[in-house]
């Protein structure tokens, strides 16, 4: 999502502080759980001579895009296109601070008022679209007014929804004005800006469909780049565009994001040199990319964590029977799932439990507040029979009210790690009497189909969080059901409600720090996901590619595998 987490389907959102992973994956739009010292090799050195222009940098990904339009990105593998089509207000730097790049649309850091409610905006004067036309005050009250209208549908909303007031000040400043103090507001602006001249006569309700960002010749964009081809499954093509306003310039002519069917595929297509840079080489394929020298192999941890996600609505359901309804039945299952074993086979060791949504050792970490489901079948049996539900000797699984306990688990496919879990999943879970289908798609048709509408039994999945900020309200709150939120799984916690929103209403970190204490404890006791782990996907780079050591990848951000790209080159 567009400023706080994304769907990450690799292993991937943005509006409250995660996104799916594809990504990035969330998209899934990213990631790999391993000690600091696990850098496999070091990064390249710039070459003698330093940079040179020209060339093509190809990078691969076992997922197509849904959109580049920044309203609606909620998948890694777009917000990976975006990453080199368009700029951001503002940037992160690698301690997670929100900064000013040459190739940033700012023109300074926000002026923020006294009382943390606005924020002033001062956009360059020199930055464009790749129409010529100059991005303005216009684009950025546009995108913002058009994220928290509900009838645009935005998975970005929660980002936004606290502005109660845009007043354009001059052609390049716009004045902010929020309703209330909302501490994440900062990170929102770490944002990718829509063409107000382009969209602005288009009904909101009409925006999803329209061609812009899914149509080469229908999308201006004002990155360093821009894109001249899509071949759906298959391609696509970014041309360093000659008239970038930007003060740097990119050295690369030509980036080509290639799709190949699985991570495995990635993997040869790597050692093979058909492409230069991999961000989702999966465990098992790590010592075959280490054994080849010329390839720089990053293992680092990143900001993903991955869950089993519950669906509450009934529609989902035949006979509008949802079996995990009960808190009970849900810490049955989480007691019943051998977390660290998948952690040690699957993973190789490579992951850390996780037991709510906030990243272990961060600021807002709940720590032993939260609660730690150890591997525990006769404990899990125990509370199944507590809420109801009876063993058919028969077929082997339980029964409640004459339903058979079983579920639908959707995961992406091609993701070579989650059809790992899935079995495992399958296999604990039939222990205690629970039916597990597992079912993959592929992830461009299951965003916009199944997750952004919340339309599944269960979800396989992972979230990249895309600013170091730990609210997470548009992913658990009942404010943000589909399709103007990222609670796909229609939960609704009322205690839980108001806790997040006690979290963003002060800017005193210690207060903060005692919220997200009893979020951690609320979270992992009533468990609308089970909490799986923190993990990632080791990063592979070619041996074209160049980069000054300033400029390495810094796998703790979003995008961070991408980290200062526009100062790559290639080598020829």
């Amino acid at each position: 999502m567009l400023v706080g987490a994304l769907l990450a389907a690799c292993s991937s959102d943005k509006g409250g502080s995660t996104t799916t992973e594809n990504p990035p994956p969330s998209n899934e739009q990213t990631d790999t759980n391993t000690p600091d010292d696990s850098k496999e090799t070091d990064n390249p050195p710039a070459a003698e001579d330093g940079p040179v222009d020209g060339g093509t940098l190809t990078f691969s990904s076992f997922s197509d895009i849904v959109t580049i339009n920044p309203i609606f990105i909620n998948d890694t593998a777009s917000s990976d296109a975006a990453h080199f089509l368009l700029a951001k207000v503002y940037d992160l730097a690698p301690d997670g601070q929100i900064i000013v790049e040459p190739w940033s649309l700012a023109a300074e850091l926000p002026e923020i008022s006294e009382d943390s409610k606005t924020y002033t905006v001062k956009l360059k004067p020199e930055a464009k679209w790749t129409d010529g036309t100059p991005v303005t005050a216009d684009d950025l009250i546009y995108t913002i007014e058009t994220i928290k209208n509900e009838d645009t549908g935005s998975p970005a909303r929660s980002a936004m929804e606290k502005v109660s007031k845009t007043e354009k000040v001059d052609d390049h400043t716009v004045k902010i004005t929020l309703s209330e103090v909302f501490a994440p507001f900062q990170y929102s602006l770490v944002t990718e800006l829509a063409p107000a001249h382009i969209l602005k006569d288009v009904p909101v309700k009409k925006l999803l469909d329209h061609e812009y960002g899914k149509d080469p010749a229908k999308t201006v964009t004002n990155g360093p780049w821009k894109w001249t081809e899509w071949q759906k499954t298959q391609h696509l093509t970014f041309e360093k565009d000659p008239n970038y306003w930007g003060a740097t310039k990119p050295h690369i002519d030509k980036i080509v994001y290639k799709i190949y069917a699985d991570q495995n595929t990635e993997v040869q297509a790597l050692l093979k040199g058909d492409t230069d840079h991999t961000s989702a080489i999966p465990v098992v394929q790590v010592e075959a990319v280490k054994k080849n020298s010329s390839i720089t192999l990053i293992q680092e941890p990143g900001p993903s964590y991955e869950f089993i996600g519950f669906n509450f609505k009934e529609d989902n359901f035949p006979d509008k029977f949802v079996p995990f309804a009960t808190q009970k039945t849900r810490q049955a299952i989480a007691y019943a799932l051998n977390r660290q074993g998948m952690v040690d086979n699957v993973l190789k060791g490579t992951g850390v439990l996780m037991n709510s949504p906030f990243l272990p050792g961060s600021w807002a970490d709940p720590g032993d507040n939260a609660v730690n489901y150890e591997y525990n079948p006769e404990k899990a049996k125990q509370l199944l029979a507590e809420d109801g539900w009876v063993l058919n000797e028969k077929t082997g699984f339980l029964e409640k009210d004459g339903k058979k306990f079983s579920f639908e688990l959707q995961y992406n496919a091609g993701n070579s790690r989650r059809e790992a879990i899935s079995q495992v999943i399958q296999s604990n879970l039939k222990e205690v009497g629970i039916e597990v289908i597992p079912k993959a798609l592929d992830f461009s048709i299951w965003v916009p189909q199944h997750l952004n509408v919340g339309k599944y039994q269960a979800i396989l999945l992972g979230w990249s969080l895309e600013d170091p900020d730990p609210n997470a309200d548009s992913i658990f709150s009942s404010k943000f059901f589909p399709p103007a939120g990222q609670n796909m799984g229609w939960y609704k916690n009322e205690k839980l409600d108001q806790l997040w929103v006690d979290g963003y209403s002060t800017i005193d970190q210690e207060e903060r720090k005692k919220v997200y204490a009893e979020i951690g404890k609320e979270i992992s006791t009533d468990l609308p996901y089970i909490f799986l782990y923190r993990y990632g996907n080791a990063t592979g780079i070619g041996p074209r590619v160049a980069y000054a050591e300033e400029d390495a990848p810094v796998p703790t951000l979003p995008k961070g595998y991408f980290y200062h790209v526009i100062k790559w080159w290639v080598k020829s």
